[in-house]
């Protein structure tokens, strides 16, 4: 496998997604005015979107363990840019939002094949590396979306920020079809496609009933029993959707325990942040968006060094300390008004959240054997699907009683997920290695730790 390929590939398919979401933030005023849509109709362009992908994750990641990461990869990278192209020709807001959703399908299709593809092609003990390329091209895009929307939108119109994924989406998703690489074993027993609508029922309304205003009761109660069906479920079937070597590690675990808080929290503050800063401070989005530009900063940073840091410290104390580092940055946010402090603040999150992201994901990745790195990848994504849009509910809630108290509120989730860390490996030499890619794992051995 080509392996310079595959890490510019996954790039590739990270950085659409992200750029996709900041691009669109900006474009909506703009979207709104011309096609005279309500509030709520511009609202559901995004949630219709989110919906759709974090329903459909875990199962587009065993789709891609079945049929082929690489396939999956360029079915989803090309069906994003068809998407992203009918939304930029789309006549009215309602094709935008049945548009949105489909391309929130297709997204699901290609998020989990972007990690899949990296555990396929780098052994586990230089899988750092390449995912801190991953993030911190990550951080890039989300600081230079509202730069990239905000010219588009000025010189071209809102369309334009749809088009710009249609180059790349051909760029790397053809040459993923043409040239899929080797299918995997065909595997023995069928999809569990119960599992799958349980799932995404259970995920789909979840993130419906935190996106709304209010939050919907039914959502989350819908969810909670489809949930508890889909345990049950998952215990007594043959072949479960979600491996037990996956799900039963509690390394694995605790490290999607700890990317659902640091990305609600990181979120959660960044909404907060912007009404602070737009708000009470009276800054225009452009001396905003300068003011919290060191956390993309550091978010690149970070992600850089993070591999050195994981070679000498190992995933438990990176990730303890880079969750204490973004709560501290959350505090310091909580009282802070002048630059440098707003400064010092944006980039403490920045350091912390790209080390997490790194560190946490590699735990996530490397634990899994290659014919379930997709389910591995596509659990990544459903936990930084479902922390932001946590964060910014309950974010959105805290308001009420002013920023300071939602700021502490949203610095005690990472405080809280601390402890969780400790299941984490410690330095390298002091925990059993994990399989390597063509390693085959006993039917019957033991999970991952």
């Amino acid at each position: 496998m080509n392996r310079p390929w595959t890490l510019a590939s996954s790039v590739a398919g990270a950085v659409i997604v992200a750029l996709d979401g900041t691009v669109l933030t900006v474009a909506q005023p703009s979207l709104q005015r011309e096609l005279h849509a309500s509030f709520a109709q511009v609202q559901w362009t995004s949630t219709g979107y989110l919906v759709a992908v974090a329903s459909l994750l875990v199962f587009a990641g065993r789709l891609g363990d079945r049929y082929g990461q690489r396939r999956l990869f360029g079915i989803g990278m090309l069906g994003f840019g068809a998407a992203s192209a009918g939304i930029g020709l789309a006549p009215g807001v309602g094709w935008v939002i049945g548009l949105r959703v489909v391309q929130g399908v297709f997204g699901a299709l290609l998020q989990p094949a972007t990690l899949g593809m990296l555990r396929a092609a780098y052994p586990p003990d230089r899988l750092a590396s390449p995912l801190a390329v991953r993030t911190a091209a990550i951080g890039l895009a989300a600081a230079a979306g509202p730069l990239v929307g905000g010219a588009l939108v000025t010189g071209l119109g809102w369309r334009a920020v749809f088009f710009v994924n249609v180059p790349p989406a051909l760029a790397f998703g053809l040459p993923a079809l043409l040239r899929p690489g080797r299918r995997p074993v065909p595997a023995r027993t069928p999809l569990d496609l119960p599992g799958a609508v349980l799932l995404a029922v259970t995920l789909g309304c979840l993130v419906y009933a935190v996106t709304a205003r209010p939050v919907s009761g039914a959502g989350l109660a819908l969810s909670a029993v489809t949930a508890a069906v889909l345990v049950r479920h998952e215990r007594r079937t043959a072949g479960p959707l979600l491996p037990p070597r996956v799900i039963g590690s509690r390394a694995v675990g605790a490290a999607l325990g700890v990317l659902v808080a640091v990305s609600a929290s990181l979120f959660g503050t960044l909404f907060v942040a912007t009404y602070v800063l737009q708000r009470r401070l009276g800054l225009d989005p452009f001396g905003s968006a300068l003011r919290s530009l060191p956390l993309a900063v550091l978010m690149v940073l970070s992600a850089a060094l993070c591999p050195a840091l994981l070679r000498r410290c190992g995933a438990r104390a990176a990730t303890a300390g880079a969750t204490a580092v973004l709560a501290l940055g959350v505090l310091v946010l909580s009282g802070a008004t002048a630059t440098p402090a707003l400064g010092c603040g944006f980039a403490l999150l920045g350091a912390g959240f790209g080390t997490v992201m790194v560190a946490a994901t590699q735990v996530v990745v490397r634990r899994a054997e290659v014919a379930a790195a997709g389910v591995a990848g596509g659990l990544q994504q459903t936990a930084l699907n479902i922390g932001p849009a946590v964060g910014v509910a309950g974010a959105t809630a805290l308001l009420t009683a002013g920023p300071g108290p939602a700021l502490l509120a949203l610095a005690a989730l990472p405080a809280l997920a601390l402890p969780a860390t400790r299941a984490l490996p410690g330095p390298p030499g002091t925990e059993p290695p994990a399989h390597a890619p063509d390693e085959p794992v006993p039917a019957g051995g033991p999970a991952p730790r």
